[in-house]
């Protein structure tokens, strides 16, 4: 589910903030940068600092996510596609990013019925 707005989201960041003089490696790291930005916006931390308080956990940050979370993930991250094509910083696009996480969690876990009857209905 997180996957939809993915490659919405990797265009953004191949097309602005990747310099064409970077090696493989540092392309990678600008990806990990953003994608952490995202995990920093919903779960209030890196992967690598979900991994270190969850080292017998099977997966990483997201494959432990909520159906809710996953939601709202894929909805940030087409946000932060918007944000990156805005240009705007990775602070300036964390403080949006974290607020409508905030609020798109509380209106789903105030609702769970809604995504239940759209899981229902996908089977």
């Amino acid at each position: 589910m997180a996957k939809v707005n993915y490659h919405i989201h990797t265009d953004a960041i191949k097309e602005n903030l990747i310099p064409k003089e970077l090696t493989q490696s540092q392309i990678n790291y600008v990806y990990a940068g953003e994608a952490d930005l995202l995990n920093v916006a919903l779960f209030g931390k890196t992967a690598k600092e979900w991994r270190e308080a969850n080292p017998a956990a099977e997966g990483n940050i997201r494959d432990s996510a909520s159906i809710e979370q996953l939601v709202v993930l894929s909805n940030i991250e087409s946000m932060n596609a918007v944000l990156i094509h805005k240009d705007l910083s990775p602070s300036e696009r964390l403080i949006q990013l974290n607020s409508v996480a905030i609020l798109q969690m509380k209106s789903l876990v105030n609702r769970p019925n809604v995504l239940n009857r759209l899981i229902l209905k996908g089977k």
